[in-house]
């Protein structure tokens, strides 16, 4: 659902759905229940405003009674985030399509604590592109080639590629070096992750997740894997690895789930999307594109040696 409000210092508007019925009169009221104890008199001021509007851009006030809209939008306070001590580096930019180096410890997209520090929000403001969509997504702690669409006109034509499972991905990843298992494999398994729960589990069933994994390179007993996704699960490479029992390095998920701590911005994640490629929708050309980071502990490794 398109929102009525434009993007604002590259952050969206907030979309809330009203109940049908309550004990409120008005939206406003739904409103001091649900925030009011954060901030009251913010949440009047921007009825006050204007700034808060139903679809089709219809303005609210502070008497519109609650079963007028449905749904709403707003302009959330956004808090005071500390940046982040990572950069995001342009790989290729065009009328269509924006591909870049996300670095680890960034998120693709706003949520929870990171709302600025985002890289969609990063490159909104930056580039002054407010339309600016991420047409797949890396987890925060996995550097590499991100992908993003600047026009709404053929914004369409990128997605279907990748609902379709037309866009081949390549990872690497530094795990340590079983001698008894035999590369390159595929592994297949099925995955399940729930809203509430913070880890991707393994489950029985049919597969829904599939990975070729081949290793590269050994060093004093870790590996250089390069990792093949044909299907695309949240956590699926670092599940995959994991279940073999050679987890990538510096994973706090996987095999172990590590207490929360602050970011060691010296020991990322040792996982990499290294390339992305398909055929080019507009242009009808094979397109790739490959990132110029290096994981870390393998380069260190290979100065050692």
């Amino acid at each position: 659902m398109e929102s009525p409000l434009p993007v604002r210092d590259g952050v969206n508007a907030t979309r809330l759905r009203l109940p049908g019925e309550g004990p409120w009169e008005t939206a406003m009221d739904y409103m001091l229940h649900r925030w009011g104890h954060v901030d009251p008199d913010g949440i009047m001021d921007r009825f006050d405003r204007g700034e808060i509007v139903g679809e089709g851009g219809a303005v609210l006030s502070r008497t519109t009674p609650l079963d007028a809209h449905t749904f709403i939008w707003y302009y959330r306070t956004l808090p005071r985030e500390k940046r982040l001590p990572v950069e995001i580096n342009i790989l290729h930019q065009d009328e269509n399509v924006l591909v870049v180096d996300k670095p680890h410890f960034l998120p693709t997209t706003p949520g929870g604590t990171y709302i600025q520090e985002s890289a969609l929000v990063r490159l909104r403001r930056q580039l002054d592109i407010p339309d600016l969509i991420p047409m797949h997504r890396l987890d925060r702690l996995t550097a590499g080639v991100l992908l993003f669409s600047t026009n709404p006109a053929t914004r369409g034509k990128y997605q279907v590629l990748f609902e379709k499972r037309l866009v081949q991905k390549e990872y690497e990843a530094i795990a340590p070096v079983d001698p008894q298992l035999r590369f390159p494999q595929t592994v297949r398994n099925r995955m399940t992750k729930s809203r509430t729960y913070l880890l991707a589990e393994v489950v029985d069933g049919e597969p829904n997740t599939e990975t070729r994994i081949e290793l590269l390179e050994q060093r004093g007993g870790m590996g250089h894997y390069k990792l093949e996704p044909h299907t695309g699960k949240t956590h699926q490479l670092r599940v995959h690895l994991a279940t073999l029992g050679i987890g990538i390095l510096h994973d706090p998920f996987y095999p172990v789930l590590l207490d929360q701590a602050p970011d060691d911005f010296g020991r990322p994640l040792q996982l990499l999307a290294r390339g992305i490629s398909f055929t080019d929708p507009i242009s009808g050309e094979p397109v790739e594109y490959r990132s110029r980071l290096d994981l870390s502990e393998w380069a260190v490794r290979g100065a050692t040696e």
